[in-house]
């Protein structure tokens, strides 16, 4: 047997012939090959529901790219090199750049329409390379600044808008692997309008293109311009949309992931195993943060009582009103989740990582010189080394949790969960086609 081809079957040589490598072992253990069924049969076939949530942030999405290229790691040293992050969630939720890692993790790659576009490991190489692009360096300092943004957003989004068009091409919501949950906000209707692929698949209407939907939940107010097209329903009646940043509906995301599985179960969609419609303790929930600068106390009631509408806007280089509502609504939702969890006694089975130590130009969305880049990486890497924390709801800030371990520990654990639910849905199917 050839060296490639036995290296793809799971088998390596040895004095002796012909052995199983390492990988292909503890998949073995396990109970299932992983190279002829690697996506994991639908929750119907399982017993929990696992769902992955990214906040908004900007170049700070290098974050959360870091710790899933953990993980991501974790999953194929246990079931082999071809694991992918979507081959172990049932919903995948993500806003502004969490929601183009969203679609970079699930989208189907042009060479093989079964696996996703991205390996986690691959998404911090996409900032790395385009991120001066998006965020070019402003010229003419504060003042200068200040001129642009009287006249229009901070960016023209144009390199944006031509990457992900390049990178999703004619990829619709319903194309994804698996079910992704996108928020964005509608500033023509004042509400939220949140794309996933369950309601695409039963209403063509809210099937777009995934590029425009990448784009209008990045359009940050005073960053990037909103985004406007259209679609038809299945009667041709045109459905216009007037799009900006989801981080105005949900910065983080997580409770809207887990509505729409509720939504689905209350539907009575076939894909989920006999569960209630508020029975979250059969959730498990892995939502992950872009850091926060609450550490440098930037400002306080004194100073913010003489702003007006540009102070609230602009101020030492941070855009305070942006800045407090996603922020306060990511807090919000962890805090609704971390209690959840909490009364339901499967704490266990959440996870939220998030930074609040952030400071400088680690802190921005839009700085996106080589070295802030590389310092965010650098971020994501120690707060593995951190320990796992929850929020506390009187201070607002992250505290470890006492009952935990690291964020490594602890994302080893999910690893291990997740690769076990799978491997048991894997075993449930086979057995219920024979």
């Amino acid at each position: 047997m050839a060296p490639a081809v036995a290296q793809a079957a799971g088998l390596r040589t040895s004095g002796s012939g012909l052995t199983l490598n390492p990988v292909a072992q503890r998949a073995l253990s396990r109970g299932a090959s992983t190279l002829s069924t690697p996506m994991s049969p639908p929750p119907a076939f399982g017993s929990i529901v696992t769902v992955l949530s990214i906040d908004g942030g900007g170049v700070q999405g290098i974050i959360p790219g870091t710790i899933l290229a953990f993980l991501e790691e974790k999953l194929q040293e246990l079931d082999g090199e071809g694991a992918r992050i979507a081959d172990y969630f049932d919903v995948i939720a993500g806003t502004s750049t969490g929601g183009l890692v969203t679609a970079m993790l699930t989208a189907p790659s042009p060479d093989d329409k079964n696996r996703p576009l991205f390996a986690a490991k691959d998404i911090n190489n996409f900032y790395l390379k385009h991120c001066s692009k998006i965020f070019p360096s402003c010229g003419g300092g504060p003042l200068g600044l200040f001129n642009k943004l009287m006249t229009g957003p901070k960016y023209d989004g144009k390199y944006l808008h031509s990457v992900i068009r390049d990178l999703l091409g004619e990829t619709k919501v319903s194309d994804a692997l698996k079910n992704i949950v996108i928020p964005t906000f509608d500033i023509k209707l004042l509400q939220p309008t949140i794309f996933s692929k369950y309601d695409a698949v039963n209403d063509v209407c809210k099937d777009a293109l995934l590029s425009d939907v990448c784009i209008s939940t990045s359009a940050a107010p005073t960053y990037l311009p909103g985004h406007q097209f259209e679609t038809k329903d299945k009667d041709g009646k045109t459905r216009p949309f007037n799009l900006i940043d989801g981080g105005v509906a949900a910065n983080n995301p997580t409770l809207l992931a887990m509505n729409d599985v509720t939504k689905q179960i209350l539907l009575g969609n076939q894909d989920f195993f006999p569960i209630k419609p508020a029975d979250y303790g059969k959730f498990m929930v892995l939502s992950l943060g872009t850091g926060s600068a609450k550490v440098e106390e930037k400002f306080d009631v004194v100073q913010c009582s003489r702003w007006g509408l540009l102070g609230w806007l602009y101020n030492k280089g941070a855009t305070p009103i942006i800045d407090s509502f996603s922020q306060a609504s990511s807090d919000l939702v962890d805090i609704h989740a971390s209690v959840l969890f909490q009364a339901l006694h499967s704490e266990k089975s959440y996870l939220r990582i998030q930074d609040d130590e952030l400071t400088g130009d680690t802190s921005s969305v839009d700085v996106s010189t080589v070295e802030n880049l590389n310092r965010l990486v650098d971020v994501g890497k120690a707060l593995l080394k951190k320990p796992a924390c929850k929020v506390n709801v009187e201070t607002g800030k992250n505290e470890p949790d006492g009952n935990r371990g690291t964020n490594e520990k602890e994302l080893i654990h999910f690893a291990n969960m997740l690769v076990d639910e799978r491997q048991a849905r894997l075993k449930k199917k086979g057995s219920s086609t024979l």
